[in-house]
């Protein structure tokens, strides 16, 4: 038997972790910074909601802030 076919225990867990990766859709982080927005909930509360740490919130939201100030200095063309 050939040891290369074996996998390492950080092989195994970097595969599952590639084969479990979440995509979220573009109207999927728009609603889930909405809700924060809202603030009828807090940003932990959420990000636990839908499994997704607040670092990734925190990028979402400020990508969702600078779009807004984009499209309204009129610096996006529709």
């Amino acid at each position: 038997m050939s040891n290369s076919k074996k996998k390492t225990p950080e092989k195994f867990v970097k595969d599952i972790r590639n084969n479990t990766q979440r995509i979220f859709t573009a109207e999927q982080k728009i609603l889930i910074v909405m809700e924060a927005l809202r603030a009828e909930t807090s940003v932990a509360e959420l990000c636990r909601k839908y499994s997704i740490s607040q670092s990734q919130f925190n990028k979402w939201n400020k990508e969702f802030l600078e779009a807004g100030k984009k499209r309204l200095s009129g610096d996006v063309k529709r």
